[in-house]
């Protein structure tokens, strides 16, 4: 039957999703000869997961996979800088891209490719020919040059965040709808093709532009009615350029195709092919799932004398599992039909649970609905607290439960033996949100698995670890968007608005996946050699930070006001003496009106426009500028004082709870790829603390009246660290001895007897002990010092002299991270650098982060190590863990109580180490107290 109404065809953009596989996966090779197969391995599962494997009524019934062929097209003979600056393939990837080829032949798919045309053309063919012939296309990439194809039967699909691009989510993208892309696209250029556009227009203004005029062509006949002199003479000046660039970014979709639409049926793999493909591979859980679903044997891969192929991605290894399907899902009205679930869950010993309420809050949220999984496929959800009425309030009287829920109280008092009982595995996603809210209701939930710390302890830096994302990546479904229920801007609702009927299949569906992601990742964690750092440092956090956010931190709002006023009073004075010293008023804030002072009027040197044609002026020019001219300098000064007011003066006071009248801020556990713990809603781990105002800020941070605050902070244990896994003999000396580290690094670099040691010298070795760590260069150092950059130079060459063990350990780790695609603290952690064989200035910035990694992580890992220890130490003093800040932890605790407190928390602190790891040297806590922050630290 000819392809027409009724077919689907999926393009797989084949060039794009290398890449993005590449760059998204670890680094993989194939263990008998070393051969690179990350980007492979992703590309297969891709072609498996969406063009083979069944999708019921959404399956394809035409596919191909297009690749571009050769670099030269005829965009080329347009514009002989058309893509000009793109990077050179990087090695690893080059010998791979053959491979893709044969993939998909060997999966029996169309693989298209013509000389003179980029892939994106052939796409844009033959979604021209579906559409005409009344079939529907989805397009598989993210690619934004291929959005102007979006609708009429034509979407996209983002296979790597599982996210389908239809004209909505292209608006979103561009501010125009797809038949506007190109004109949008022609204006603003890409500096990725190298496409030159209108110098200075940016994608905003470009659809600012268009939805003024129309479309590209009247808007250029009607340039010199643009009332801004800047756009207008770009526009009038750039006029061809921008015709070009229209060229340029246009598909065509009458690329002279051999193949027809009909030749691109899909058909059942060869199976003997596919296999023999696959087996070449070395993918054996690829191989062997494949091979059950085809019904055949799967061929044996032989096992070599380094083990066999090398790890296979997660994906691979996943289980099979039943379709999600939202019809099997049940909504339990009533205590008896709770009843077989509650069986069922303690029968297996493991039920997935999540939590559905009225805010991100938890300090806040309401519960308003639990969902149960006990094996995949098997869910249900709990509604209690669905209201109907009472308007747009959700507190107005008229507002009520909606029938057929369980009593709150009663399903509180069915879950609780359960939530609670030891025999019974708890799986999360997140669990330290659902483990705040069902605190709030008595429930202590333990034990716990958390699925995102599963994700993070396996694939820190590679990609993210929220429950959307990992079903797409992992599972290839795509949850029920959120949006889809409650809204968005203005008009949202909250959870407890939305109808049982439709929150029933989205909240049933998250334990759903829940449950499915942990049984793929459980047995994962040993594969990939992480079970201890997960069991050690991910698992046993959770409640210790749960208890922590509960308790918060009192913060003294009076404080805060007289804070507020005071930095406002000396902004105003800042200002004027800036419009003195610029001769004229101006707004301050403006980065743009600041650049035309300082390098316009003014003639300072180092000005640099950006895309948009104006000045810019971050902090590093301003620092430079600030060496010979007082205006930048005064300029920083207020800059400074707003950031304080506006981050922390004036918006803490909105973050106080009203009930608790303290501030609890809200951990984020899997974000730092080292193993950083980030401070949100509020961020209490940016308050500065090198000026005096910043330090100022801890002053508003108080204890409740009778207790004190206590802050016990890790002494230079980064340095330490280092002296460690380098084996700096004198550095380790010197911290075994108790002396100032950095008048002992002065002394060794400088010549200088310790008893001799001045202030200066002391905080320029301080400077390059520190920015050794980070990388820092020549020009970072002078800038620190205020030197020049020769001298900087010096002085880190001579430090590399006299502790040459720092030089090899990073030539050691750029060399172990090249090779293997990941670094290691010294407890085992994975800190993945994707980047690390990248060129260019990315190369820099990832090789200087591949050597911070094991530091900045060991020394992660040591504090979180103390603090999951903390709570049994301490337990009988009336005390409680309130912050943790990089290396240090604020207690409260009764006045009577601070020694005992100190000695317990630093006994923890200085052996958070042991036992398993022996460090050379000592790790020392400085111990603060006092009625406030600012005090104790």
């Amino acid at each position: 039957m000819a392809f027409g109404k009724g077919h689907h065809l999926h393009l797989v953009d084949g060039s794009a999703f290398i890449f993005r596989a590449y760059h998204a996966l670890p680094p993989l090779t194939r263990k008998s000869d070393g051969l690179p197969i990350g980007a492979v391995s992703g590309f297969c599962n891709m072609l498996w997961n969406q063009i083979i494997k069944d999708h019921g009524a959404d399956a394809p019934t035409h596919a191909a996979v297009v690749f571009d062929k050769g670099s030269h097209t005829f965009r080329n003979d347009l514009y002989d800088l058309y893509k000009a600056n793109r990077d050179e393939m990087p090695a690893d990837l080059r010998p791979q891209i053959p491979l893709t080829r044969e993939a998909t032949r060997a999966f029996n798919i169309a693989c298209l490719e013509m000389e003179g045309f980029e892939a994106d053309d052939i796409i844009a063919t033959l979604a021209r020919q579906a559409r005409e012939a009344g079939g529907r296309v989805t397009i598989i990439s993210s690619d934004k040059d291929l959005m102007q194809l979006v609708g009429g039967g034509v979407e996209m699909f983002d296979a790597m965040k599982n996210l389908r691009i239809d004209a909505e989510g292209v608006e979103a993208k561009f501010g125009v709808g797809p038949e506007k892309v190109i004109d949008v696209q022609a204006l603003a250029g890409d500096s990725v093709d190298n496409i030159p556009g209108a110098p200075g227009i940016g994608i905003k203004t470009a659809a600012l532009l268009i939805n003024e005029y129309g479309d590209l062509d009247t808007l250029l006949a009607r340039a010199e009615e643009i009332k801004q002199p800047k756009r207008r003479q770009t526009l009038i000046e750039n006029a061809d350029q921008i015709r070009l660039s229209r060229r340029l970014v246009t598909l065509d979709d009458h690329v002279p195709m051999e193949e027809t639409l009909d030749d691109l049926e899909v058909l059942e793999p060869e199976a003997e092919r596919l296999m023999a493909f696959l087996a070449e591979m070395e993918f054996r859980t690829l191989t062997k799932r494949i091979a059950e679903s085809l019904g055949v044997d799967a061929p044996v891969i032989a096992d070599n004398d380094s083990g066999g192929a090398e790890a296979e991605s997660v994906a691979e290894a996943a289980p099979e599992h039943p379709p999600i399907a939202h019809e099997s899902y049940e909504t339990v009205r009533d205590m008896e039909a709770l009843q077989p679930w509650l069986e069922a869950a303690r029968a297996r010993g493991v039920v997935a649970i999540d939590t559905e309420t009225t805010s991100l809050d938890e300090m806040v949220a309401d519960l308003v609905g639990v969902s149960l999984c006990v094996e995949p496929g098997r869910a249900c959800y709990i509604p209690v607290g669905h209201v109907s009425g009472g308007g747009e309030d959700l507190f107005a009287e008229g507002a009520s439960l909606v029938e057929g829920q369980i009593a709150f109280d009663d399903l509180l008092a069915a879950l609780k033996p359960l939530l609670e009982d030891d025999a019974v595995l708890k799986v999360l996603q997140n669990a330290k949100y659902d483990v705040k809210v069902l605190a709030r209701y008595g429930i202590e939930v333990a034990p716990i698995d958390d699925t995102m710390l599963m994700s993070y302890a396996m694939n820190a830096g590679l990609h993210g670890h929220g429950m959307d994302t990992l079903s797409e990546r992992y599972l290839s479904h795509h949850p029920i968007p959120i949006k889809d229920l409650i809204g968005s801007g203005k008009g949202q609702i909250t959870f407890d608005r939305v109808e049982i009927d439709k929150a029933a299949p989205y909240a049933a569906e998250d334990a759903d996946v829940t449950l499915r992601l942990w049984e793929l990742f459980k047995p994962q964690l040993h594969r990939t050699q992480v079970t201890t750092v997960y069991e050690t440092l991910e698992r046993p956090l959770v409640p210790v930070l749960a208890r922590m956010e509960r308790s918060g931190v009192k913060v003294d709002r009076d404080t805060l006001s007289r804070m507020s006023n005071a930095f406002a009073q000396k902004m105003a004075g800042l200002e004027a003496e800036i419009h003195e010293l610029a001769g004229e008023t101006f707004n301050v804030g403006s980065p743009a009106q600041l650049g035309e002072i300082l390098f316009e009027k003014m003639g300072l040197e180092g000005g640099k426009k950006g895309k948009n044609g104006k000045y810019s002026t971050p902090a590093d020019v301003l620092e430079d500028l600030a060496t010979t001219h007082d205006l930048p300098a005064r300029v920083l000064d207020w800059r400074q004082l707003s950031k304080l007011k506006s981050t922390y003066t004036d918006a803490l006071q909105d973050h106080i709870n009203p009930e608790t009248g303290r501030v609890h801020t809200s951990y984020v556990i899997a974000g730092a790829n080292t193993g950083r713990l980030a401070s949100t809603d509020p961020n209490l781990q940016n308050i500065p603390v090198r000026t005096e105002e910043g330090r100022r800020i801890r002053e508003a941070f108080v204890a409740e009246k009778g207790k004190v605050l206590v802050s016990l902070d890790y002494s230079q244990i980064e340095l330490r660290i280092l002296a460690h896994i380098a084996g700096i003999d004198a550095l380790k000396q010197a911290f075994r001895e108790g002396q100032d580290i950095h008048a002992a690094t002065a002394s060794e670099m400088f010549g200088v007897p310790l008893d001799q040691m001045t202030p200066d010298v002391r905080r320029q070795a301080k400077a390059i002990n520190f920015g050794v760590i980070y990388g820092i260069s020549g020009f970072g150092l002078a800038r620190n010092l205020r030197i020049p950059r020769a001298e900087a130079q010096g002085f880190i060459d001579r430090y590399f002299e006299r502790f040459p063990g720092i030089r090899d350990y990073m030539e050691a780790t750029k060399d172990f991270a090249k090779k293997n695609g990941y670094v290691k603290t010294l407890f085992g952690r994975k800190i993945n650098t994707p980047e690390i064989n990248a060129k260019g200035p990315t190369a820099g910035f990832a090789q200087r982060a591949a050597i911070n990694a094991p530091i900045q992580g060991t020394a992660a890992d040591v504090i979180r190590r103390a603090m999951i220890r903390m709570e049994d130490a301490i337990d009988g003093l009336p005390a409680k863990m309130l912050l943790q800040v990089h290396d240090e932890l604020l207690f409260e605790v009764d006045a009577e109580a601070v020694d005992p407190l100190i000695a317990a928390a630093r006994e923890v602190m200085e052996g958070a180490a042991h036992p398993a790891v022996h460090l050379d040297v000592p790790l020392v806590v400085d111990a603060g107290q006092g009625a406030n922050w600012a005090e104790a630290h």
